[in-house]
């Protein structure tokens, strides 16, 4: 493989090889590099060079030379492997961008078009009125329901259970609705980066890891790289990965996937840096595709998105910044490219509370000579904070409550504490001032205005551009009864998740419970809904008053519905009469 790969390559081919026999980054190459850097990166991943803790392998290039790459920390604790350049690791959703050049080749081959309906290759997807395109797949415009969250949702348990491409082809096929008409909105679903690999499959008759394998990792010299397909399958010189406990130990939290395409690819960060190098010096695709890969998707509206396909387009210190992260289970993965710099950044991790993506615009800091405290400044593309307005704690108060988006089910509660109006149930992020009813959240990188009688609604817009202005609706703050709390027990079943919950009633809470997971604790937010870790759960009633069932929507999923299942013994008031 090293004698196909291009020239540029084979040195960094030959030093990848020392360190995976156990050499050291200075074993491997003789790269002239500025001190201060390499000081500055041992400086930055300092906290987990020792032998006690997981840590991170992180790789830069300049003009698509390497110019270092350092292993910090463990490998596996139970062996006292440390982690060397050469070290595997798995990179979560920094897999998609090579699922997208998979779908991109086979578009120039004129084997598919981006602007195919989904369905002519997976009709097993329900007709939902309107064509979702491969091209709102990969730019997450779909739609699509998120699988993780399905699969959470109808499990009940989700680290404990393999997870396999037939888990998601079953899953998918069941829903009945979308999160949001095709095209309309960005909404991150790894749905489609998995049907974007059954695609390849199908169109090709070779599976997505034999097809990468043969047109885009062997090309390139990418020898350590392959979408993992079977989770038992030996890998030499992977690492394992990590969460904390309390105490300061550690658990070791791998996922348990024999899914990929959204997910799955195990690689270095060597191999990454070679695939950076194709986008100045394309060897797999060209310069055309590749500039495609990174133009941002244009919702039905005319707003833009910052993703591409497979790739999210960013600003830092001032600078266009295209990369992506990645996380799953242990893992946490970030691969940048500052085109307008020739300078690549990775950063692999096994530590679940390691920030990859900080971590990489920290180590092109150095690279850039950028001083940090300018680079914080300037990162991303939010305007500057403009001047706060003097508003009285009784005006805040006006302000105060919950307020709902019924599209997509998201809830927001602001709350009066010590004089400021913050974003959270008790505590969190603080609004800032800007005058008439304006308030600038942070947090959200949204600016909030209010409007209607007494302050009923309010429109949320993006700071950084995108779709345009959300509208949320005050709701009713309950404090219901525990007589009024029991009219909502009872057993629930959703079509689409294949899933019965059992709803008990507690003193001033529900309980949730699906298959053997515990029982969730869920709050009043407003009238007939409850909440708990951004889960929304919202009773639906008959005309008579009577629970029918409810919706229930999580972060990347909105509106699963649940029918609620009669009960023998039950008369009219237990099954939901009473408020």
């Amino acid at each position: 493989m090293l004698l196909l790969a291009p020239l540029r390559y084979q040195a960094a081919a030959l030093a990848a090889a020392v360190l995976l026999l156990g050499g050291t980054a200075a074993d491997a190459q003789d790269i002239a590099v500025p001190g201060g850097a390499i000081a500055a990166v041992d400086s930055i991943f300092a906290p987990w060079a020792g032998t006690e803790s997981p840590g991170c392998a992180v790789g830069v290039s300049r003009g698509g030379e390497v110019v270092l790459e350092r292993g910090y920390g463990m490998a596996n604790l139970e062996t006292d492997t440390p982690i060397r350049p050469g070290s595997i690791f798995h990179v979560a959703s920094v897999s998609k961008q090579f699922t997208a050049m998979a779908v991109m080749l086979l578009v120039r081959e004129g084997k598919l078009s981006l602007d195919d309906d989904v369905r002519k290759f997976v009709p097993e997807l329900p007709d939902y009125g309107q064509a979702i395109t491969i091209r709102q797949m990969l730019t997450h415009t779909s739609g699509l329901r998120d699988q993780w969250t399905l699969l959470s949702l109808a499990r009940g348990r989700f680290e404990e259970e393999r997870i396999t491409e037939a888990d998601v082809m079953a899953i998918v096929p069941r829903q009945r609705a979308l999160n949001f008409e095709p095209g309309m909105e960005y909404l991150y679903s790894n749905t489609g980066y998995t049907l974007a690999g059954v695609i390849v499959r199908r169109v090709t008759g070779t599976s997505l890891r034999d097809f990468a394998e043969a047109r885009i990792f062997g090309p390139l010299g990418m020898t350590n790289t392959h979408f993992h397909d079977d989770y038992t399958m030996l890998v030499r010189g992977r690492t394992s990965a990590y969460a904390p406990r309390q105490g300061g130990t550690w658990r070791v939290s791998i996922p348990n996937y024999d899914t990929y395409g959204a997910t799955s690819l195990f690689t270095t960060v060597g191999d990454l840096l070679r695939w950076q190098a194709n986008f100045d010096d394309p060897v797999v695709g060209d310069r055309e595709l590749l500039r495609e890969m990174q133009t941002r998707a244009v919702l039905a509206n005319g707003d833009t998105t910052g993703y591409g396909l497979g790739l999210a387009t960013d600003r830092h210190a001032g600078r266009l910044l295209i990369g992506h992260g990645g996380a799953d289970a242990g893992y946490r993965s970030y691969l940048g490219r500052f085109p307008d710099d020739g300078l690549s950044v990775a950063v692999l991790c096994n530590l679940a509370t390691a920030n990859p993506a900080a971590l990489a615009r920290q180590v092109a800091d150095a690279y850039l000579g950028v001083a940090p405290a300018t680079a914080a400044s300037t990162a991303g593309s939010a305007p500057a904070r403009p001047a706060t307005a003097r508003v009285s704690e009784a005006e805040l108060a006006r302000y105060a409550g919950v307020f709902h988006d019924e599209t997509t089910d998201d809830v927001l509660f602001l709350t009066l504490r010590d004089r400021r109006l913050v974003l959270g149930r008790t505590d969190g992020p603080p609004l800032i001032p800007l005058g008439a009813g304006r308030f600038l959240v942070t947090a959200r990188a949204a600016e909030l205005t209010f409007g209607g009688r007494d302050q009923g609604s309010v429109e949320m817009r993006s700071t950084t551009g995108g779709s345009g202005a959300r509208r949320f609706e005050r709701r009713n703050v309950p404090a219901p009864s525990p007589q009024a709390l029991a009219a909502f027990a009872g057993t629930y079943y959703s079509e689409e998740l294949d899933a019965t919950y059992r709803v008990t009633a507690a003193d001033s809470t529900i309980l949730l419970q699906t298959r053997t997971a515990m029982p969730r604790s869920l709050y009043p937010a407003f009238d007939d809904a409850f909440m708990a870790g951004g889960m929304l759960v919202l009773f639906s009633r008959a005309e008579d008053g009577r629970i029918t069932g409810f919706r229930l929507s999580q972060g990347r999923v909105r509106g699963i519905m649940f029918v609620r299942m009669e009960e023998p013994g039950l008369d009219a008031e237990s099954r939901g009469q009473s408020r």
